[in-house]
């Protein structure tokens, strides 16, 4: 009896944590949406990486996840549980967006295209690669007047991020919204995969 009093009662206790954190999560209070690990900690406890834990998995039902990006670059699950706290906590779609959803959100396709090529051309160099090679490489694929509206964008957007040098880098953004392996793995299955030919009329 007592035994199953304490069950309800922890029970109880993270269903009211689960509330708080996704509140924390859903509702942007700073520039930058999600939350620090401190600020997570100061709202829920110590115990914080398990709330975060149950509240990912009933998310997962809504296809939404809960990602944990390091401002330090390191890759998700090998920050040390102490050192989480300068993490920030954001929530993001488990799977992928269709074109149609895409476009409700605002996004072009030809929008999303130019993000991808430049991400991936990004990454191809290592993390970081000069404004102006990604501005030449975009030129080719959308009209000149588009290539500065839309780097602007991603930058805004937090995708992409510029430094002093007008170097380019992986932002916060994509580290926490796109599978980098995966996305250079479909461009190189794009690039190898023979041309069809024209359906017979």
């Amino acid at each position: 009896m007592v035994k199953g009093a304490r069950s309800l009662r922890r029970k109880a206790y993270y269903t009211i944590k689960m509330k708080q954190a996704s509140h924390l999560l859903f509702y942007r209070r700073h520039k930058i949406p999600g939350v620090k690990g401190w600020e997570l900690r100061r709202a829920l406890g110590s115990d914080y990486p398990k709330v975060i834990s149950l509240l990912d998995d009933y998310l997962e039902k809504l296809d939404l996840k809960v990602k944990v990006i390091s401002e330090e670059g390191v890759p998700e699950g090998e920050m040390p549980p102490e050192r989480r706290d300068r993490d920030r906590f954001y929530r993001t779609l488990r799977g992928g967006l269709t074109p149609k959803e895409a476009k409700l959100l605002g996004w072009r396709i030809d929008d999303l295209a130019a993000l991808a090529v430049a991400v991936s051309y990004i990454i191809s160099k290592g993390g970081k690669a000069p404004r102006k090679e990604v501005e030449e490489l975009l030129r080719v694929k959308i009209p000149g007047w588009k290539v500065d509206v839309n780097l602007d964008r991603f930058i805004r957007y937090g995708y992409i991020g510029e430094d002093e040098n007008a170097q380019l880098y992986i932002d916060w953004r994509t580290r926490a919204e796109v599978d980098q392996k995966e996305l250079i793995d479909l461009l190189l299955g794009a690039e190898t995969e023979p041309m069809k030919p024209p359906p017979e009329r």
